[in-house]
């Protein structure tokens, strides 16, 4: 099982929304500088876009130009929308209501490396959508460049970002990142909105491994030491769960594991 948020608990879905609502609020109030959002190009970006069509008055972004710059994602989005008699009933009347014109009136997809460069002389009033998910490539790192040195503008941080990352160092409250070798001052407000992540937190996983009958063996990958140790810490002490964080090179007898199935 994976043990990424396996330490901490992400805020509730009202309250992410309500965040969300509160950065475009207040850049709007304080200067309108512009706002960046490094997404990954299939799934995330894809939920913005919908949070974005969803809340398009409640949030004003009416008075922001949006542009979606990745390529990789135009495309899946535009799968999506060649798709939507698969999305849940809201979606996918949501998404069919849009079609006809564009999923938001004022969204633009910036395809070419040109068009990518131009929203480098925007000084406000712009939403940037761009990859990578953690900022370390694509075109987001360009829009960091120009960006991140000035106080009006944001950094909405709506995935995990992996130790090491452009990313962490952001969340982390780097003062400085590197860029090509070149060191750029952060000045800009950064926001990490754990809400939207795709990964459960410790309560969702922990309520997950509940539902198995007769406590499985259980193995942690994918996640970080403190996030494993805390995750395995509680599933013993709570669930007197069999676990063990996997190790690089330590092997995992399976054994005992068709010894339980057969138990069942």
């Amino acid at each position: 099982m994976e043990s990424t948020y396996g330490n901490r608990l992400h805020r509730t879905w009202g309250q992410t929304l309500t965040e969300l609502k509160g950065i475009f609020n207040d850049t709007l109030t304080n200067g309108k500088g512009n706002i960046l959002i490094p997404a990954f190009a299939v799934g995330r970006t894809q939920e913005i876009l919908y949070l974005f069509a969803k809340y398009y008055e409640k949030w004003g972004l009416e008075r922001w130009y949006i542009f979606l710059d990745s390529p990789m994602a135009a495309e899946a989005t535009d799968t999506y929308a060649r798709n939507s008699q698969l999305f849940d009933r809201e979606s996918g009347e949501m998404w069919r209501r849009h079609q006809e014109h564009s999923l938001l009136p004022n969204l633009r997809f910036t395809r070419t490396a040109q068009e990518s460069m131009r929203l480098n002389k925007i000084r406000s009033g712009a939403i940037i959508i761009a990859g990578s998910g953690m900022c370390d490539g694509g075109r987001i790192k360009h829009h960091l460049k120009h960006n991140a040195w000035r106080k009006d503008c944001h950094i909405i941080i709506t995935g995990y970002q992996a130790s090491g990352t452009l990313g962490r160092s952001l969340v982390d409250g780097a003062k400085y990142i590197k860029l090509w070798g070149e060191s750029i001052r952060v000045a800009a407000s950064v926001h990490t909105v754990g809400g939207l992540s795709a990964h459960a937190d410790q309560a969702g996983l922990m309520n997950w491994y509940a539902h198995f009958q007769g406590r499985p063996p259980l193995v942690l990958v994918h996640g970080e030491a403190a996030a494993a140790g805390g995750l395995a810490k509680r599933l013993r002490e709570d669930l007197a769960a069999p676990v063990r964080i996997a190790q690089p090179a330590s092997p995992v007898d399976l054994g005992h594991i068709g010894d339980f199935i057969e138990s069942l």
